[in-house]
């Protein structure tokens, strides 16, 4: 029996298709002129600073950086801040509601109500986060949730990472199931002792085949 829900959220909540056609995108033609336009910013600037590193590199270079990291699908925490900066500026502007599935919505809605605690886990900022379910095509889910973590509490793939969350949660590993499409992640939450599920979306281009358990909707996670 599961008393926390840890949930990923592309593949798994919402379309890998509105991460990598809408956001992606979005954050990708405008994270050039964002940077130049607020790199005094202390938050845009400890960001750049992250990027930069130890390499000896201008602005332009850490924008040529983000770039490449954006066309190459990276976890770089910098990254991920900026693209949640960017991101909701799009959402406050109307350019795009956060995609949700309607199985998705409905689990979690029902969960909350049986008194299940909600967390999200994701390699995008917990800013971001929040936007997607914060003004999602289903209106504000944020008040499902107990919590949200990112990278900064650890790689998604990493063992280390999940038992740091059991720490912050305060249950016992094995009272929370974690919900993912990525079998790498499943396999790291499972060494640290967490429940798992894998959701296999077709529309998402998931395939069956993982020794976790595997669904295809929230309609048919038994907690």
């Amino acid at each position: 029996m599961s008393t926390v829900v840890l949930t990923d959220i592309e593949g798994t909540t919402s379309s890998i298709a509105f991460v990598k056609e809408t956001l992606f995108p979005y954050a990708r033609a405008r994270i050039g002129d964002f940077v130049r336009q607020h790199a005094a910013d202390p938050e845009v600037a400890a960001q750049v600073a992250d990027a930069k590193g130890d390499d000896d590199l201008d602005l332009e270079g850490v924008i040529a950086r983000l770039e490449r990291w954006i066309d190459e699908d990276s976890k770089a925490t910098p990254l991920k801040t900026l693209q949640g900066l960017l991101w909701r500026a799009g959402y406050e502007q109307g350019a795009y509601l956060g995609h949700v599935y309607d199985d998705a919505v409905a689990g979690l809605r029902r969960w909350h109500a049986a008194g299940h605690r909600l967390y999200v886990y994701s390699s995008g900022s917990v800013a971001a986060q929040k936007l997607i379910f914060g003004r999602s095509v289903a209106g504000d889910l944020t008040s499902l949730f107990s919590g949200y973590f990112d990278t900064m509490v650890g790689g998604k793939k990493e063992a280390a990472s999940y038992r740091s969350i059991v720490g912050e949660i305060g249950v016992r590993p094995e009272e929370i199931l974690f919900l993912s499409d990525v079998v790498a992640e499943l396999d790291a939450a499972r060494e640290a002792g967490l429940r798992t599920i894998r959701l296999v979306r077709p529309e998402d281009g998931t395939v069956p085949g993982s020794d976790h358990l595997e669904v295809s909707s929230f309609d048919e996670v038994r907690l």
